[in-house]
């Protein structure tokens, strides 16, 4: 099945859309090293953001949100999730506490919030703010930072809570997170500030290795670090009968081309909702809590206590893969191109994953690890395949097209080890 906001399966002819600007900046494979063994700067300033304030904030959140509100300090920040009625993901984002009444959501979130809101009596105000959002994240981020900030508390940061600092003389907020599985921060405030807080960044960081992180290699660490992501490992589930009125004014907000929806691989659903996933699905079944009522939570009370799929990473068969390429150098019908790192034109690349007869997942996220030197993919796996060291096999192409089979391992999921809970005093 062919699938956009408009039913095709594939963008306009000449569509190359990127959220993360210049393609590279040293090299891609210079790049990728950079989380590892430095740190970079990424720029995530195409993030929307919402200030929620009002008496009745709090609860209209927590009707919408798996997540448990009952203990959220001020300046702490969650990954809030929300989902429809049968427990499938909307949309999530970065939910950050400033106040008794006061939030601020990132991600696309904030509109579901808005209309949510608009159904209800609730008393909350919800407007759009314009702020920059810049990741520093790396074993040498706290070091960079610590070098711009001046005289700040930086290591005395719990891991999802926010500092004030000043750099560049504008006081900002520092957000200890790590979305590359490494010690990190997103700075956030007013995009008046940006372009001096970045160039201040990098000016100071050469001193430790800083790269500039391009598109090309960005979503490698979302891979990596599994780090499940919209329209790239699922498609939001908006696009249901009854959510007809939110979707005209979601894609309406969106930039031109930049819609939820673009599919390819060789899964091939016979309806957009096998694109949806749930929470325990995408391996966020640790942030959902049955303390309180929300949107989905009958369906993911029976789903998280026996879940179907889980959340894995596949490595590719280095052989199987090198066939792929070298079919481009032979005559007659050749498998479709594999680009490296990943794909660039901003598909949901959805390829069926198998084991004998039986199709047991769908692997998405497809990119080269320069770093592990492996073709690796995050997986929506059934339970019963999902042991670590089992072997499964990727279907790479076009439902339609010539498909090369690709033996593939299962491994855990994140794959590279997670440090973002590092202690910084020890950095």
């Amino acid at each position: 099945m062919n699938y956009t906001v408009s039913g095709m399966r594939k963008p306009p002819e000449g569509y190359a859309w990127s959220r993360f600007g210049q393609p590279e900046y040293t090299d891609w494979l210079d790049e990728s090293l950079s989380w590892k063994e430095a740190c970079y700067i990424g720029d995530w300033s195409f993030l929307w953001q919402h200030r929620i304030t009002g008496p009745d904030a709090l609860a209209l959140l927590g009707d919408i949100t798996v997540n448990s509100l009952a203990s959220f300090a001020m300046g702490q920040s969650k990954h809030a999730i929300h989902t429809n009625k049968d427990g499938k993901v909307i949309h999530e984002g970065i939910l950050t506490r400033f106040g008794d009444e006061e939030f601020v959501l990132h991600g696309r979130g904030g509109f579901w919030v808005n209309h949510y809101r608009s159904q209800t009596d609730y008393d909350v105000k919800i407007e759009r703010e314009d702020w920059f959002i810049l990741q520093v994240s790396g074993p040498k981020s706290i070091n960079v930072l610590e070098k711009v900030a001046g005289n700040s508390n930086l290591r005395d940061t719990g891991f999802m809570r926010v500092n004030a600092v000043t750099i560049a003389g504008h006081e900002i907020w520092a957000l200890r997170q790590g979305m590359a599985g490494e010690i990190g921060f997103e700075l956030q405030g007013p995009m008046e500030f940006k372009q001096d807080v970045y160039d201040r960044i990098v000016e100071a960081g050469q001193e430790f290795g800083i790269r500039k992180l391009g598109a090309r290699t960005t979503m490698i660490n979302h891979l990596e670090a599994c780090f499940p992501t919209i329209a790239t490992d699922y498609i939001p589930a908006i696009f249901d009968e009854d959510m007809a009125d939110y979707r005209k004014v979601f894609t309406a907000s969106m930039p031109a081309f930049a819609q939820p929806a673009y599919i390819a691989g060789s899964y091939d659903g016979t309806d957009i909702s096998d694109y949806y996933r749930s929470p325990v699905e995408l391996g966020w079944g640790r942030n959902i809590k049955f303390d309180h009522d929300f949107l989905g939570r009958e369906a993911l009370e029976a789903e998280k206590a026996h879940p179907r799929r889980v959340m894995r990473t596949l490595v590719w068969n280095s052989d199987d893969v090198v066939d792929i390429f070298a079919s481009l150098f032979g005559k007659g019908e050749h498998y479709s191109f594999m680009d490296m790192p990943r794909d660039q034109r901003g598909y949901m690349w959805a390829d069926k994953v198998t084991s004998g007869d039986d199709l047991v997942g769908v692997a998405t996220s497809r990119g080269y690890s320069y770093y592990y030197r492996q073709m690796l993919s995050l997986c929506t796996i059934d339970v019963a395949h999902s042991e670590p060291g089992t072997e499964v096999v990727v279907h790479w192409g076009a439902p339609e097209g010539p498909q090369k089979t690709v033996r593939a391992t299962v491994a855990p999921a994140p794959y590279k080890p997670d440090n973002r809970h590092a202690d910084l005093h020890q950095a």
